[in-house]
């Protein structure tokens, strides 16, 4: 492999998907650059198909660089790697040397990513994510135009720095919209749009995210249904689907830890993902020390490799149609794909449930039915059949519970319809 390929995530992805592994990849992220390094060391030697992650602190996503430098400057703990404020000289130094075969991506939660972008690609990094409404959201009150216009900006740095040894790449989080409680055609339809938005803009290798959900059948199809979309929508560009381990409230036991992400293992087998972000069984008490996160790799490398692929259970292709719908219907509103999003939210085609940011309708509802799936309550102007009688009504209570529901399960303290997989037999897969 030449030293130009570690440069070439996806092309990683494929390669890894072609000897028939899944890519596992922690959310890890540290303030100080040698505890960064040792991490990211860490991750590369751990005898599974992995890729690195460089989180980035809540400060510079919000670019208050003079927080970063007084939170350094008392001794305080940063979130992340301040990758802005750290330079280019100190990051090169967290990245060198780590291997061909390992790529990195960093990870951020800005709607103005531009200085993020500009600070990694010149420490010789060239995979993020993100997106014009998954960064911009549930994480800030920017007018979402003028994160359409921050994310062009952006797609097209990154676009222009493709060549024969760098091939960038852009992950949309469509996928994982407000992290819970969002039915999956939605968090498909936004996930595919995204990756339009990037494609118009020069990129041309992305992935779409997907997070596990409340039911093991429903996500397994709607892993199903965003991979014939992409294959669709996408056919011209390289892209790969990654599954987030359930990104709601999570389980307080270590052993209802150890079943949901067994579950999201899993579920990246029955769901066909190429990519399964990884989370440790410590995530509702406090940030994960880097032995943890090896520990939580190897565990779910195991479980994938353990695991064979389930039989997609017959059922009518609701959750395609509904996702190929919204799609459509924001397409349909403008040539410019950024443009279209925009229009789509104004007019509630778009309408992410519980989402509070000004530029959502706020009209939709959803809730978790009586056998645990997740369903419409109020679908509001978006483009979709009306729910079907005997939906719950939503009260706070019924709200607090719909919350609490997966933890609650996986921890042992209430019935969740579906499969709950045993321990995997231990062994080790080397890379």
């Amino acid at each position: 492999m030449s030293a130009g390929m570690r440069h070439d995530f996806g092309g990683y992805v494929r390669r890894v998907r072609a000897r028939g592994e899944v890519v596992v990849q922690p959310r890890m992220g540290f303030g100080e650059p040698s505890r960064m390094r040792a991490g990211l060391t860490a991750v590369a030697a751990t005898a599974a198909a992995t890729a690195g992650t460089i989180t980035v602190d809540s400060y510079t996503r919000l670019r208050d660089y003079a927080g970063v430098r007084t939170a350094i400057s008392t001794g305080g703990d940063l979130n992340g790697y301040p990758i802005v404020t750290a330079g280019e000289a100190t990051t090169r130094e967290v990245v060198r040397d780590l291997g061909d075969d390992f790529p990195i991506q960093v990870r951020h939660g800005s709607p103005a990513p531009m200085d993020i972008v500009r600070a990694m690609t010149a420490a010789g990094l060239y995979a993020t994510e993100g997106g014009p409404l998954s960064y911009c959201l549930p994480y800030s009150r920017l007018p979402v135009a003028e994160s359409v216009d921050n994310w062009r900006r952006t797609a097209e740095l990154l676009a222009a720095l493709d060549g024969p040894d760098v091939k960038p790449h852009l992950e949309t989080f469509g996928g994982c919209m407000m992290g819970q409680l969002c039915p999956p055609e939605l968090l498909i339809a936004i996930s595919v749009l995204e990756a339009l938005f990037f494609r118009q803009h020069g990129l041309r290798s992305v992935s779409l995210s997907y997070t596990q959900q409340t039911d093991h059948q429903q996500d397994q199809e709607a892993l199903l249904a965003l991979r014939q979309l992409a294959g669709e929508y996408l056919a011209d560009i390289d892209w790969h689907v990654v599954l987030y381990t359930y990104m709601g409230v999570f389980p307080r036991t270590p052993e209802g830890a150890q079943r949901l992400s067994r579950q999201a293992a899993r579920l990246a087998v029955d769901g066909a993902a190429d990519r399964l972000i990884v989370k440790t069984t410590v995530e509702s008490q406090r940030i994960p020390t880097i032995a943890e996160n090896t520990a939580a790799l190897l565990a779910a490398a195991d479980e994938l490799a353990a695991t064979d692929r389930a039989r997609a259970a017959e059922s009518p292709d609701t959750i395609l149609s509904d996702a190929r719908a919204l799609i459509e219907a924001t397409l349909e509103l403008s040539p410019d794909i950024g443009s279209a999003l925009t229009e789509a939210l104004r007019r509630g085609y778009l309408d992410v449930p519980f989402c509070l940011h000004p530029d959502n309708s706020r009209q939709a509802i959803s809730r978790i039915d009586r056998n645990g799936r997740l369903t419409w309550l109020c679908v509001g102007s978006m483009p979709l059949r009306r729910p079907s009688a005997g939906v719950p009504e939503l009260t706070s209570a019924a709200l607090l519970a719909d919350l609490g529901h997966v933890a609650a399960h996986f921890d042992g303290l209430g019935h969740f319809p579906g499969p709950t997989p045993e321990p995997a037999p231990r062994h080790r897969r080397i890379r």
